[in-house]
């Protein structure tokens, strides 16, 4: 599985893989259908799922090689990240070492299909926002 066919399987489940996301390893940024930014590392013996607001998620410009202007725009490209600030408000791991008898760096290793069952495990264990209905005048 790669990340376009992990984002297609996101999406079948209203979840949306956003930009920033890596295959090797294993780190996704995923908008959950309450606007939520979660967070999934996996490295060294942890795997890690955290929730972020949506206001944590911001945009870096990447500087151009040169910056010259004359035969490269004096910007680079845009990428999406977590901003440096983001605290956040909920956080599951998955202890590797404890569980699975892991020692340095297995987490790491973990190809996409490996993580992503770990993924909607940790998904599933994270509490839901209560809604809260409102009467309008």
């Amino acid at each position: 599985m790669n990340l376009p066919a992990f984002a297609d399987l996101l999406a079948s489940r209203g979840l949306r893989l956003l930009p920033g996301s890596h295959a090797v390893p294993v780190e996704l940024l995923v908008q959950l259908p309450d606007a939520s930014i979660a967070r999934f590392t996996a490295r060294g013996t942890t795997l890690r799922l955290s929730r972020y607001s949506p206001d944590a998620l911001t945009a870096i410009t990447i500087a151009a090689e040169c910056g010259c202007g004359d035969h490269h725009p004096q910007t680079g490209p845009t990428r999406v990240t977590l901003s440096r600030y983001a605290v956040p408000f909920d956080e599951r791991t998955i202890d590797g070492e404890l569980l699975f008898g892991w020692q340095s760096h297995e987490a790491g290793l973990l190809r996409l299909p490996d993580a992503a069952t770990h993924f909607f495990t940790l998904l599933a264990d994270a509490p839901t926002p209560e809604r809260v209905l409102v009467g309008v005048a």
